[in-house]
């Protein structure tokens, strides 16, 4: 079995930072990509930042320049640092994986249970 745990969330002001992390861990064969999304109240799930085995990183227009998503391919980990952040970046943090399992050889899509960052102004 193959899980995805985070960490890192909380509340801060206006203009602070916090850092998230999300390591995957059980029979993992190889990791395809590690992403971060977010649920805001009241709106859909939205795609944060991404970064791809061997493709490049990318970030929605709203987080440029402000976060940084970047790997550890020995920790199977992931990161997401958050730099001047705004009320409007209050969500539910939700990392994601696309994983191929030793048991299945077989490319699966897991999500962690979620983080809340609360943004005060």
């Amino acid at each position: 079995q193959v899980q995805l745990v985070e960490s890192g969330g909380g509340l801060v002001q206006a203009g602070g930072s916090l850092r998230l992390s999300c390591s995957a861990s059980g029979s993992i064969f190889a990791i395809s990509s590690m992403s971060w999304y977010r649920q805001a109240p009241g709106k859909q799930r939205e795609l944060v930042a991404a970064f791809p085995s061997g493709g490049s990183r990318n970030y929605a227009d709203s987080v440029k320049d402000r976060f940084t998503i970047s790997r550890d391919n020995a920790k199977n980990s992931v990161y997401l640092q958050m730099n001047s952040l705004k009320p409007e970046d209050t969500a539910v943090y939700y990392c994601n994986a696309r994983i191929i399992t030793k048991e299945t050889m077989k490319n699966v899509e897991l999500w962690g249970q979620g983080t809340l960052v609360t943004v005060s102004s």
